[in-house]
Parts: structure tokens; sequence; C-alpha cells
């Protein structure tokens, strides 16, 4: 009786690629997860993400209406928040995507996915937050009579490249942080020293000549300054936070992914 020999031809089965419906998934997961996670046994939930920023707010204005009195800034609760809702996001973006390798090395260990994506998920998780910030400053921003305008347009532009920004920093930090844990403390004093340095309670005319370009390279600043163009006066954001600020965008997202692929060789091993 001939003995039928299976077929060794059959052809290899491909790998998915980073980015195929399955990691998507996961990415979508992973979101999800955080945001049950953050707001978890909280009674007001949600909500936190305007209470903080209000807060602060109520604080800057309290500082620098009533303290300090500076009547050159009019509606500086407006002019303060348009600081503060870019700036939450990064400094929260970057700090939670700095230990996200080390809070998910579970996962890591246990499911062949690419490693990138969890930081690239942690950082995505906090656009929730932003939008309630955004809401809420746009809401204000039409409570104090200023009116929706057509260069409101621009924010979803310059906003977007922020997202850009804070990724690339995530996958620089992130990556680090599995072999320095004291990574995660550096990028925490570094958003101390952004919180004075981001325009966020002084306007940009205070900033010395020899300063101004520093600041407009700073994606974080041009954002704010970008922002206030657009919602308090009525214009579009100078030409060179526009090409500047995604220039230096993509520039930190090149170079976080290829530094977050040198060293993700050595994750398991670390983790």
């Amino acid at each position: 009786m001939p003995v039928i020999e299976k077929s060794a031809s059959h052809p290899p089965i491909a790998a998915p690629t980073a980015w195929q419906g399955e990691y998507l998934f996961l990415i979508k997961h992973l979101i999800a997860k955080d945001f049950r996670i953050r707001y978890r046994n909280m009674s007001l939930g949600v909500f936190w993400s305007l209470l903080n920023p209000l807060v602060m707010m109520g604080v800057l204005w309290f500082i620098f209406t009533r303290v300090f009195p500076n009547n050159t800034i009019p509606n500086f609760a407006v002019f303060a928040l348009c600081g503060l809702a870019p700036y939450n996001f990064f400094s929260l973006g970057w700090v939670t995507g700095t230990t996200s390798l080390v809070e998910n090395s579970h996962l890591i260990k246990k499911v062949p996915v690419p490693r990138i994506i969890i930081p690239t998920a942690t950082v995505l998780g906090n656009i929730s937050q932003l939008a309630a910030q955004i809401l809420l400053l746009l809401a204000m921003v039409i409570g104090s009579g200023y009116g929706i305008n057509v260069y409101w347009i621009w924010l979803l532009y310059i906003w977007g490249w922020l997202i850009v920004f804070t990724l690339g920093l995530a996958l620089v930090t992130s990556a680090l942080n599995v072999y320095i844990r004291d990574i995660r403390y550096v990028v925490e004093s570094a958003n101390l020293v952004l919180f004075w340095l981001v325009p966020i309670f002084y306007p940009f005319r205070m900033i010395a000549p020899a300063y101004r370009e520093i600041y407009r390279l700073n994606p974080i600043a041009a954002v704010v300054l970008g922002s206030r163009n657009v919602l308090l006066e009525a214009t579009p954001p100078p030409s060179t936070i526009l090409w500047k600020l995604p220039i230096v965008s993509l520039a930190t997202l090149a170079v976080g992914v290829a530094l977050f692929q040198r060293l993700q060789k050595g994750f398991y091993n670390h983790l």
C-alpha cells in the first residue's frame, strides 16, 4: 500500500505587520483599559479631566489678578487655560508614556506584539482628556465674548503636531526607562521646569527678543502661542510656527522610533 506523504510545499504563513487589524484592536484595547483604570472608583470620573485645569486656572487667576495684579492681560482665566490645556496633555502623555513599558511588563513577556504599540497606545489614550479640556477651553472662549472665527481650523493642525511630538519624546524616554528607572523622575522634573519655561501665565511679548526664536522651536510653547493667536486674537498662527512645528515634531518622532527599535532587543531581560 503506497504511503502518502504530506506535502512540505505549503507556503509559509507571513508574519503580520505591525499595523494590521489585530494590532489596531490591541491599541484600542490598551486605550480602553487605561481609561478604565484611570477613572476606576472615582465618583467624578472623567470630570477630573476638567477639574484639574479649572483649579490650576483659578489659582493662576487669583495670583496674577489679586496678589500680583497684571492689568495688561484681559480675560486672564481664558488666557491661562490656552496654555494649560496643551501643557496638561503633554505633561501627562510624556510621564505615562515613559512608564508604560515597565507598567505593562507582564504583557510584554506574555504576548508577542510589537513593543512600540504600548507607549503609543498610552500617549493616544490621553487624547480623551485633551479633548475634554479643549471643549472646556472653547466654551470659555465663546462665553468670554471672543466668538468663533475661521482660523479655528488651525487648532487641529497645531494640536495634532503636539500629539506627534509627545509620542516621539515618550518613545525615547520609555525605552531608556527600561534600562535606567530614574528616567521617570527626570521626566517629572523636566515637566516642572517646562511649566515655567512655557508661556502659560505670561504673554510672549514679555520674552526677551534673544530667546523668542528658541521659544518658537519648543513645540509646547508654539502650540500655546498659536492657540492664543487663533482663539484670542482671531488671527492665524505665525508662519514660523506653522512650518517649524511639524519639522521639530517629525524629527522627534523619527529619533524616538529609531532609538526605540535599537533598544527594544534588551527589553525582555531588563523588565
